[in-house]
């Protein structure tokens, strides 16, 4: 490894707790002109409430990154496993909010 590759090398830690990991099976993204949020939810069927496990906020330029390699890596993972198939009609999800006060145009 070069030295400028050395200098460049980032140690990343991965605590016991987060490498447990968090399952969500829902997600909102909402966007201003200097972040994007992204809401993790785990939401069970039938149940009026559901959760925001985890909040991720990036700038612009790393929601990119992040769309770049989510691209990268279903197609890597597709090519390995076959297509991954969205059924018809589960896009649709429940109405919600997330307990703010909704405004009116």
């Amino acid at each position: 490894m070069s030295e400028q590759a050395k200098k460049n090398q980032i140690n990343i830690e991965l605590g016991d707790e987060m490498a447990e990991g968090t399952y969500a099976n829902m997600f909102m993204i909402g966007h201003s002109n200097s972040e994007f949020i992204i809401d993790f939810i785990k939401w069970m069927p039938g149940v009026a409430k559901a959760k925001v496990k985890s909040r991720i906020i990036l700038t612009p330029h790393h929601a990119k990154r992040l769309f770049r390699a989510l691209q990268d890596n279903i197609a890597k993972y597709e090519s390995m496993f076959g297509t991954i198939e969205i059924p018809e009609g589960s896009d649709n999800m429940p109405p919600f909010n997330l307990g703010s006060p909704t405004t009116e145009a």
